[in-house]
């Protein structure tokens, strides 16, 4: 039979070809030099070539039906397929495995075989590489070849250099034929062909032996034996995972889903990895409604991150510190089922230490905690500004000794009891001898000394420091600053702005370039403009840090944390984050040096680091902080705003004249002429038309958060008062303080500010030091002076009419 078919089919087409050469030779012998004589010898070798490798394919399949009998039937049922070639064999070229790994290798043109005794080992070429450079022997005086596959490495060891040559060759050339689906031709290839086939594959591989990746299917990219770019991992278990691989293991970006035991649903992590461990900023979308947005170290969330459950049973959100995957450290709990708020220390996902609980109702309190449970004394603020010093229930009922401050400047200290039915009672003394509330305890502000500001939120911090110290390295960005990500969606177009390709709007935002850009800042004008669109940008490093400070802010002082006693915890944080923005723009500023191998300038001016913050970095931050924070500057000043909103009220009756008179204004500097009567009309009776220059001007004070703005507008009232008044008395006229200040009380009457207090104290505190004792201090002070004026006013009359009503 075999006879037969060799007969039919093999022996007309090398007969043909045979004939072909011949008549080509013949022809090519009898023409003439020219481009015809080219073209027949050109044509003669490819039919040699064919000849060659025709003779070489039947060659082949001699061998491999050769080997077929010789092998036994064991190792034949499994490695015979038809389409399968023997391309050598270690019988015929001596080669020799790692010490007892075989008796035997056979080189197929799909698979590498290793028999030892009864059982072989196969390897597919497609996920096979050599290594030629390797140093380690088998046994000294012979020459190795490194084999490296998925999950096994082994050595070929030769006994001279030419015989290795030759397997490495005709390794090479079948890896690189089973990865292109087809053989060389000519057999030695054509130029270029010979090459060693490509490092980097794209191929499906199962996972056998014992691993963190056991029975795990991997399609993916390859390199050197190992998953390296991007691939996926799916398990038998349903766990999958989309992303970066480096070296074998998980390094990058990656999405893993991980199947929850007891129900039909997935625990989602996007997140970053680090040799195969989840290490940065990730997203992690739990299977029961809970998501974290955070920072992972070892396959736990540790560092800052927030936990939140949106489920309608108990919803609740943490902002904080993590440890070993627990709550620890500094955090914000809010409880949404009670309207509550925590502030506080954690230990091991319990409060634990000092905590501040805020609640929707207004009332607030400072304990001890254990464990979640209040021990020891506290201080209670109540909404109707009574404060409670002492021991008090989880329901806020007071027992055991205690001290009650009421709003009234009455104190009752004593021992307080609750007994069931009978209501709150007391065994103490009442003190009537405070005719006004003590100021420093209804105005008691929280968590000063409990909580440092500079242990607040250390969690964002020291990913940004790591970051700069890691060198900036553009691919680890977004692990380490990646906070400023909150949504699934945010985290792909982000990845895709780190790994495709950025427009030309972008390309300022490079690592690199931003680096390169620090070292050219020279003017503080220059500085304070890069640092502005550095501040608003979610790509540069400080505008990322900005985004998660705003968070945790947030977190803290929205909502339910707007309460009074919150303010200067508020506001020295929003200080130091000035203070720490500006220590990063520092770092960063001498890594971009130190690349150049340039030292770092001295300040020349004076200027403190504090106050570098202070003056250029705070200005630029207070936008995001500024609704959160002036709501705690109204809360705290609202007495002293609605008793000055209430003298407004009575001077906004008086017409122009009559309040300049009332204010004890002199009368040359009065604007009579700015007075313009209509028909019918008495010049005594007309309002708002003295200063209106002056008053509008200080009416866009509310239009700005910038402290210096603000101050800037102030001073221009004061421009527009003095203009008026020189106008009036037809000369330059410099205003005494004798005289700004009824006019000033003039123009803040009638500008009507609502909540004047809250701004005056927003730009004392949050003002340029090096504005204190300048022009600046001493407008704010006469702005202070004419608001406590007009509360006294208002706090008189009230006074009067409770005497007249008394008698």
């Amino acid at each position: 039979m075999s006879l037969a078919l060799y007969t039919v089919l093999h022996k007309p087409i090398r007969d043909h070809i045979e004939q072909y050469i011949l008549l080509l030779t013949k022809l090519n012998e009898v023409l003439k030099e020219g481009s015809e004589k080219d073209v027949v010898t050109s044509a003669v070798k490819e039919y040699v070539k064919l000849e060659s490798f025709v003779s070489q394919v039947l060659d082949e399949a001699c061998f491999t039906k050769t080997l077929w009998k010789s092998l036994g039937y064991k190792f034949t049922d499994m490695l015979c397929v038809p389409e399968r070639r023997l391309l050598e064999d270690s019988r015929n070229l001596p080669i020799s495995a790692s010490t007892n790994r075989s008796d035997r290798i056979l080189l197929f043109d799909d698979v590498l075989v290793l028999i030892q005794g009864n059982s072989f080992q196969s390897f597919d070429l497609k996920l096979v590489w050599v290594d030629e450079n390797c140093r380690e022997k088998s046994t000294p005086g012979l020459y190795g070849l490194r084999i490296i596959t998925p999950e096994e490495t082994f050595f070929l060891s030769a006994k001279d250099p030419q015989m290795k040559a030759v397997w490495q060759w005709k390794l090479n050339q079948a890896i690189r034929q089973a990865l292109n689906g087809k053989r060389d031709f000519p057999l030695w290839g054509k130029t270029g062909e010979g090459t060693e086939p490509p490092s980097c594959r794209f191929f499906t591989y199962v996972f056998r032996l014992e691993s963190k990746f056991k029975s795990a299917s991997y399609e993916g990219e390859w390199h050197w034996g190992k998953p390296h770019g991007k691939g996926t991992v799916k398990w038998r278990d349903g766990r999958n995972h989309v992303g970066d691989f480096k070296e074998g293991l998980e390094h990058g970006f990656g999405i893993c889903l991980v199947p929850r035991r007891s129900e039909d649903r997935y625990d989602c992590y996007k997140c970053h990895w680090y040799e195969g461990k989840m290490r940065g900023y990730g997203i992690c979308e739990y299977g029961n409604d809970m998501v974290y947005k955070g920072y992972f170290k070892d396959n736990v969330r540790q560092g800052f991150g927030i936990l939140e459950n949106h489920s309608a049973e108990h919803p609740f959100k943490y902002t904080g510190q993590w440890e070993n995957d627990k709550k620890n450290g500094y955090g914000v709990w809010e409880d949404k089922d009670r309207g509550e708020r925590y502030i506080g220390t954690w230990l091991d996902d319990h409060k634990h230490g000092q905590g501040i609980v805020v609640t929707q109702s207004g009332v607030c309190y400072q304990r001890t905690f254990h464990a979640d449970k209040m021990v020891g004394s506290g201080i209670l603020l109540l909404e109707d500004d009574s404060v409670y010093e002492g021991n008090f229930t989880e329901d806020l009922t007071f027992v055991g000794k205690g001290k009650l401050s009421f709003a009234n400047g009455f104190i009752l200290e004593g021992t307080f009891t609750n007994k069931s039915g009978q209501g709150l009672q007391t065994q103490g003394i009442l003190n009537t001898s405070n005719e006004q509330p003590d100021e420093r305890i209804t105005k008691t502000q929280l968590g000063l000394k409990e909580f440092p500001v500079e242990k607040r939120w250390k969690g964002i911090y020291d990913q940004f420091l790591e970051f700069i110290h890691s060198g900036c390295k553009e691919e680890t960005e977004e692990s380490f600053t990646g906070f400023h990500i909150q949504t699934s969606k945010e985290l792909r177009k982000s990845q895709e702005y780190l790994f495709c390709h950025r427009g030309t709007e972008d390309i300022s935002w490079k690592i690199e370039d931003i680096l390169e850009e620090l070292v050219h800042l020279k003017e503080l004008e220059s500085l304070q403009r890069y640092l502005e669109k550095a501040l608003k940008s979610s790509l540069h490093p400080l505008g990322k840090l900005l985004k998660a400070l705003t968070i945790a802010f947030q977190a803290t002082y929205s909502g339910i944390g707007a309460n009074r006693h919150l303010l200067t915890m508020a506001q020295e944080e929003v200080k130091y984050y000035a203070k720490k923005i500006w220590e990063f723009y520092q770092g960063l500023l001498h890594l971009a040096l130190e690349q150049k191998g340039q030292m770092p300038a001295k300040c020349v001016d004076g200027e403190t680091s504090d106050q570098k913050a202070c003056s250029v970095v705070l200005p630029l931050i207070l936008p995001c902080f500024y609704p959160e924070l002036f709501m705690l500057y109204m809360l705290y000043h609202e007495r002293e705003d609605d008793l000055y909103c209430q003298g407004i009220v009575d001077l906004s009756l008086f017409p122009d004249i009559k309040l300049l008179e009332f204010l004890d204004v002199q009368k040359h500097l009065w604007p009579l002429k700015d007075l313009t009567l209509t028909t019918n009309q008495r010049r005594s009776l007309i309002k708002d038309k003295c200063f209106l220059s002056a008053t509008e001007c200080l009416q866009k004070l509310i239009t700005t958060v910038d402290p210096r703005e603000k101050l800037l507008i102030l001073q221009k009232t004061y421009e527009e008062i003095e203009s008026t008044v020189s106008r009036v008395v037809e000369t330059d006229y410099k205003l005494p303080m004798d005289d700004l200040l009824p006019l000033l009380m003039y123009v803040v009457s009638r500008a009507k500010i609502q909540h004047l207090g809250a701004e005056i104290h927003l730009i004392r505190d949050l003002m340029d030091p090096t504005n204190q004792g300048g022009l600046y201090d001493f407008l704010l002070t006469a702005l202070e002076s004419c608001y406590e004026h007009i509360q006294r006013m208002r706090l008189h009359q009230r006074e009067n009419c409770h005497l007249s009503h008394s008698s």
